[in-house]
């Protein structure tokens, strides 16, 4: 009977007037002790309203029912299928939404949709992956900011290559804790060439000049970030950049003179597919024929293993000395030492190499320089121990 006059009420009010008794109806529906009968009509008046003109009815339909368990079905899924305003109200709340009706409404629904499902709280892997592979920059953004939301790494990682040009995404993804190394190094690549692109459209340098200087640094950037990474994921991080074509010499090389020895070992396994384990047994072999073979196997140039064979030989006598920075920077006695013997060494196709290592003494000059001037400054001795976190997990990968 309540629902009869308010289906003949309705028909002669203002928008707002029927926003909200509609908004009445629904709470009533939700909350009030009805009878199955007035519940059936007052859902029957609900999907009625779904045609009303105004969107200030459904609006005030939408916010009712949008939070609730106990809201009719087919009245959420409508509202769901609505413009943008409206829609995004139940997008972004509605329990009663399952994952494919989600996936589906990302493929159909426009950026606004896109937008509202990433905000959903307890979002689910299969919704965020949709969202990650098709998804709109702003939805892309709001998913990674949605603390609540569960992301797998693939998807962190494909929001990294559509978007870690930009500035913002580069942020948010950091600021996450579950960020994988690989997608951390994505990131430090988009940087890079964003970099290089910026003072080359400016003429600031040279185009081979600033494509030489920003690899230099996004190497670095990476033995760094391999030094600070948790050990198992470092093995990723090797594949991750030998599919992406960075899994070169040069970076291997200073992974091993910055005392990186587990990027060294999984760099040097995963060229010669072989298991780690096997590949750090032929390293440390002292005789240095294990090496020499692995090294070929491994397809690295021929040039440059006199500078690897030097750093080795350097590091069987000496050791790895724990400095300040552990394993994120090139060591200066051990790139001066590995300079120095190849310098010694026949010139022609080992030139190259030559000039690689004068940078890297160079760097590791100016890093120590910077390090002792720091020390200075805030009155701190030297650091002389201390081996730190990436020593300890090194020797229980050994042990292990």
């Amino acid at each position: 009977m309540i629902v009869r006059q308010f289906l003949q009420w309705v028909r002669n009010a203002t928008a707002a007037e029927r926003a909200e008794a509609t908004s009445a109806l629904a709470r009533a529906y939700l909350y009030s002790d009805l009878s199955s009968d007035d519940r059936a009509a007052a859902e029957g008046a609900m999907i009625m309203l779904l045609d009303d003109p105004s969107p200030l009815v459904r609006h005030a339909l939408a916010e009712a029912l949008a939070s609730s368990q106990c809201a009719p079905p087919s009245v959420i899924l409508a509202l769901a299928s609505d413009q943008s305003e409206i829609a995004g109200v139940v997008l972004e709340r509605s329990p009663l939404l399952l994952d494919a009706d989600l996936v589906d409404l990302v493929a159909t629904g426009g950026h606004a949709a896109q937008a509202a499902i990433a905000q959903r709280p307890m979002l689910q892997a299969a919704v965020a992956a949709a969202l990650a592979e098709i998804g709109s920059a702003e939805s892309c953004l709001l998913l990674v900011e949605n603390a609540s939301a569960e992301i797998a790494p693939f998807s962190i990682d494909r929001i990294a290559q559509r978007f870690g040009s930009l500035g913002v995404f580069r942020e948010a993804l950091l600021a996450r804790d579950d960020v994988p190394a690989s997608t951390r190094q994505t990131l430090i690549a988009k940087l890079s060439e964003t970099l290089a692109d910026f003072v080359v459209a400016r003429s600031w340098l040279a185009q081979d000049r600033a494509d030489r200087i920003v690899r230099e640094a996004c190497e670095k950037a990476t033995v760094t970030l391999a030094a600070v990474a948790p050990v198992y994921e470092v093995g990723g991080l090797v594949r991750h950049l030998r599919e992406s074509g960075q899994l070169t010499a040069g970076l291997i090389l200073r992974a091993l003179l910055s005392g990186n020895l587990v990027l060294f070992e999984e760099a040097l396994a995963d060229l010669a597919d072989l298991p780690p384990s096997r590949a750090a047994g032929l390293i440390h072999d002292r005789r240095g024929a294990g090496f020499g073979a692995l090294y070929r196997k491994a397809g690295l140039p021929a040039s440059a293993y006199p500078a690897f064979e030097a750093a080795l030989s350097a590091m069987h006598e000496d050791g790895f000395v724990a400095e300040i920075g552990g394993a994120t920077r090139l060591r200066r006695r051990m790139v001066e030492r590995v300079l120095t013997s190849c310098e010694n060494a026949a010139a022609g196709e080992i030139e190259p190499l030559v000039t690689l290592l004068r940078r890297f003494a160079t760097e590791a000059a100016r890093e120590e320089a910077r390090l002792f001037c720091d020390e200075l400054v805030n009155g701190v001795a030297p650091a002389c121990g201390g081996r730190g976190t990436y020593y300890d997990e090194y020797e229980e990968r050994l042990v292990a």
